[in-house]
């Protein structure tokens, strides 16, 4: 059987990296291995995630500079990027494997569901799977997962402050469409819960129309509230 690198990137996720990465020890009893990428944490992350994981690196901060950063040390056949506040199913594993083995897929993603305090969170994440499936567009809430082969071949993520996820899809969809599966994985609705699911969304909206009207994405990340490596 193919091998499973779960590539979790993180920057100051001491609050919840303890318990994503003891969501995944079933995985690795499995054979699964956890590569944690941080992007120069201040608190207790890397000391939290060292007992809990293969390896932890370092790397450039940046979700796409970390996430490829793990690519490269990973060991799997299949890699699968998950983010520190997202929690994958049980079998997300045998779900992934057998699933890209199912069909000659090279790449999938995850359906998603949102953790958060508003009643409105599970139209959010409906319609979040909707237009997943019929763009064929993955977020990396929905834990993107991609052969290594397939990763090569595109060159990875591309090294943006904002919206690597998307451009990352729009390169693979050049090789073929994405598996979608209907098991979910729980991300955290913390952001919509502090900005207010309406005022989220609609930025949210805002953000990837502007990116695909050709926005810098380093501009769309301050807007967001990152804080991109180019100042």
């Amino acid at each position: 059987m193919p091998r499973l690198s779960i590539i979790v990137p993180v920057l100051d996720e001491a609050a919840c990296i303890a318990a994503a990465l003891e969501a995944l020890i079933p995985l690795r009893g499995r054979g699964a291995e956890v590569i944690v990428v941080d992007g120069g944490s201040r608190d207790d992350t890397v000391a939290l995630a060292r007992p809990l994981s293969d390896h932890v690196i370092a790397a450039p901060r940046g979700r796409a500079a970390q996430m490829n950063a793990g690519a490269a040390a990973a060991t799997g056949d299949i890699l699968l990027f998950l983010h520190a506040d997202t929690t994958s199913p049980p079998e997300a594993d045998r779900l992934v494997l057998e699933g890209l083995a199912s069909g000659g897929w090279s790449w999938g993603r995850f359906d998603v569901q949102i953790k958060g305090r508003s009643p409105f969170l599970g139209i959010v994440a409906e319609f979040m799977n909707w237009r997943s499936l019929i763009t064929g567009i993955a977020t990396g809430d929905q834990a993107i997962f991609v052969t290594r082969a397939a990763f090569d071949a595109v060159a990875g993520f591309p090294d943006i402050a904002l919206m690597e996820d998307v451009a990352l899809s729009k390169r693979l969809k050049r090789l073929g469409r994405p598996l979608c599966l209907a098991a979910r994985v729980t991300t955290s609705g913390r952001r919509f819960d502090q900005g207010g699911v309406l005022r989220t969304v609609l930025l949210m909206w805002r953000l990837r129309l502007a990116f695909f009207l050709g926005a810098k994405p380093s501009a769309l990340a301050r807007r967001y509230g990152y804080a991109p490596r180019d100042g």
